[in-house]
């Protein structure tokens, strides 16, 4: 929902506490994970990226969200439906990357009875789902290639088949997609298809990383304060000049999720009441990490001393030496990245995919 206080727009999302300012057009059976929880419309880049999307919402087109992890691109997309002519219909989201690739074309499109082992009775996909409403498809980079065919075709048909059967079934749903890779790059290097790439580009909204508009920090500030003070029983939490200042000037790599959760650990820590400097301490350890990173040269040194202990390792090899070093950089990314698996895929520089197979094979993810 958008609530409008003085010149702040804030786009809010379902909270546990029920708040009365939040509501959804879609199913709660349908609602999934959402990865930022709040956007602001403050800074001038954030009040021309919010016109634009006034005047795409309305329309039909398919629109192509891009922005880093955490900028709240399904918030986004959940604003374009609230402003369409579809917003009493279903709003469906979907992350491409949350399904094995086995499993991925059956929740897209649905199944028969009996279409593959497991499959004990027929079920409708999320587009069947979305009917009548809207289709949000979260990195939908990390979709692979055979599905990306059967995309183009059900976008180009509008229609899908079940797997297991030969019967097409007519759909009426807008498509959103996002990604927080450069899908265009991925075009040139074959892991994209083109064709797909300019039916999704229809419309395109980029949302910029929260360090590129910081007149937004502080009003998400404000606004996750009067959330989580509710929360603590805090009454009219504040936030210190210092506090302001450091807030302002970190780069927030994690963008507006990273800054929830350093809000809400500050009011936990805090013995007042009042966000001081000194309790922005989980930021500061991160802050720490960048500026070490930075002075290192994007991390030379570190690479020198992996050199050194990889010669230490080559001096006195032992069996399957690649897969132990593979699996020992894959786990310590995912711990660095706190257990998110698309900070680590990125960091990475490998699909969501891959890694998700590396980490089930680690015994680090359940299937």
């Amino acid at each position: 929902m958008t609530n409008y206080r003085n010149d702040t727009i804030v786009i809010d999302t379902p909270s546990l506490d029920n708040d009365p300012l939040i509501t959804f057009a879609e199913p709660d059976a349908l609602a999934l994970s959402i990865r930022a929880s709040a956007l602001v419309f403050v800074d001038p880049v954030s009040k021309q990226l919010l016109e634009y999307t006034e005047r795409i919402a309305p329309s039909e087109a398919t629109v192509l969200i891009i922005g880093e992890t955490g900028t709240g691109k399904e918030l986004m997309a959940r604003h374009v439906h609230a402003l369409s002519k579809r917003h009493s219909g279903p709003f469906v989201a979907v992350n491409c990357g949350a399904f094995s690739e086995s499993l991925v074309e059956s929740e897209l499109f649905g199944h028969e009875r009996g279409a593959f082992t497991g499959a004990v009775s027929s079920r409708e996909g999320w587009f069947e789902a979305a009917n009548g409403g809207t289709l949000f498809l979260d990195e939908i980079g990390d979709l692979p290639l055979s599905l990306q065919v059967k995309l183009l075709r059900v976008l180009q048909e509008r229609e899908v088949v079940r797997i297991g059967s030969r019967q097409s079934i007519p759909i009426d749903v807008r498509l959103i997609a996002a990604t927080n890779i450069d899908l265009a790059t991925s075009v040139q290097a074959g892991h994209f298809r083109e064709d797909l790439y300019y039916r999704l580009n229809v419309a395109q909204l980029s949302l910029s990383p929260l360090r590129e508009r910081p007149g937004d920090i502080i009003p998400l500030v404000r606004h996750f304060m009067r959330r989580y003070g509710k929360r603590l029983g805090m009454v009219a939490p504040r936030l210190t000049p210092g506090a302001e200042k450091k807030l302002i000037n970190y780069p927030w790599p994690g963008n507006i999720r990273e800054l929830e959760n350093a809000i809400h650990h500050a009011l936990l820590i805090s013995q007042t009441g009042e966000i001081q400097a000194s309790d922005l301490q989980k930021m500061q350890c991160q802050l720490s990490q960048n500026v070490t990173t930075s002075s290192n040269g994007h991390g030379a040194n570190g690479f020198s001393s992996l050199e050194n202990v990889l010669n230490n390792l080559f001096e006195n090899p032992t069996d399957q030496l690649f897969e132990k070093i593979e699996e020992t950089v894959v786990k310590t990314a995912y711990d660095f990245c706190e257990h998110n698996q698309v900070q680590t895929a990125r960091m990475l520089g490998i699909s969501r995919n891959i890694l998700r197979h590396r980490l089930q094979l680690y015994g680090l993810l359940n299937v």
